[in-house]
């Protein structure tokens, strides 16, 4: 299986819902079990709640900071980051063009 950030920004953002006001900047790519890939591309603000998993992102394009406890992180394209599952955290300073992968565990 091949996923690729051209297939999963085209289908950003998804229609808005009961959760999102405004359209939806995130898909889910793959699960198998406990394991999960994400496309994540947030626009404007990130409204994150901490999650039951571990995950990892992927930068994939653009620049942000994850703001984590209180711990602030510039990251960029090439870069990975993990966040303990019930760990605080959200990007802040979104460019327009950030998107990443996120991996769930």
């Amino acid at each position: 299986m091949k996923f690729t950030v051209e297939e999963f920004r085209a289908k950003l953002p998804l229609p808005a819902n009961e959760k999102w006001t405004e359209g939806v900047w995130f898909t889910n790519a793959f699960t198998k079990g406990d394991l999960e890939l994400e496309f994540f591309a947030p626009r404007g603000n990130d409204y994150q709640t901490p999650h039951e998993k571990d995950e990892f992102y992927i930068i994939v394009s653009g620049t942000a900071d994850l703001i984590k406890e209180n711990e602030n992180i510039n990251c960029k394209i090439g870069d990975a980051l993990f966040v303990a599952a019930g760990e605080k955290h959200h990007f802040e300073n979104i460019s327009d063009d950030f998107a990443t992968w996120v991996i769930f565990f």
